[in-house]
């Protein structure tokens, strides 16, 4: 059984991937760092529809916590990772903090770096594996009032596109997703009439679901002869 990590995977797209995950076979490792009640939840409810299914807790931006993870799992594994676990932060740039920069930088940049850099090792001494990263339209556009996300979501797509050159001959595909408006917790600060001009502005007259994002995740840890890839999972959001 092919086993797949995925971080950030108690709620929204997270648990969508893992359910997706879970469902096409694979055994999931729900990864998670605060909400612990979440995580429990979808791994007993994976459990008791028959899937496999286990939760670790780490915060992915720290090194040590990352690699006592990786030391729970059996040699050769993960097959697969999503580095999904993601912070946001909207607000004028001149107002934010040293502490909500590194916050956002430290989850969405150093958090897939510490990860990638984790598996590695195992994924090249077997010639084997998938790396799918999850960034963000705002990483290809930018939005106002959301640079440092925006930024940090941009090197997500930086970091995809050179490891996937690096790690290529050794059999690894490293590819990219770029949701665009996805209706999850991420929007609970919005208002309905928000949300309303959102879908009125992407072409499918739609907010994306998790799992739109999650079979788009799946397609790519099931190719394996596409790698360096960013694909936008937006219904046309980001044309």
């Amino acid at each position: 059984m092919k086993t797949a990590l995925i971080t950030g995977a108690s709620r929204g797209i997270g648990a969508a991937i893992a359910e997706s995950f879970a469902g096409s076979g694979y055994h999931v490792i729900i990864n998670y760092n605060k909400s612990r009640t979440a995580a429990e939840a979808l791994c007993a409810r994976l459990s008791s529809a028959g899937r496999s299914a286990e939760c670790i807790r780490a915060d992915v931006s720290k090194p040590d916590e990352v690699a006592k993870l990786l030391a729970l799992l059996p040699d050769g594994s993960p097959d697969t990772v999503v580095n999904n676990a993601g912070v946001a932060h909207y607000g004028l740039l001149q107002d934010m903090t040293d502490g909500e920069y590194s916050m956002v930088m430290d989850t969405n940049v150093r958090g897939v770096f510490n990860v990638c850099r984790a598996v590695l090792p195992r994924m090249i001494s077997k010639k084997s594996g998938r790396i799918i990263n999850i960034s963000s339209v705002w990483g290809r556009r930018g939005a106002a009032c959301e640079a440092i996300y925006s930024a940090s979501k941009a090197a997500v797509i930086g970091l995809t596109r050179a490891l996937a050159k690096e790690v290529g001959p050794s059999g690894i595909t490293v590819n990219c997703i770029c949701p665009g408006v996805i209706d999850t917790d991420m929007l609970s600060s919005f208002s309905d009439g928000d949300k309303a001009a959102m879908a009125s502005d992407t072409p499918l007259m739609r907010l994306g679901l998790a799992s739109d994002v999650a079979a788009a995740a799946l397609f790519f840890a099931q190719s394996g002869f596409v790698t360096g890839q960013i694909l936008d999972v937006s219904g046309g959001f980001a044309l």
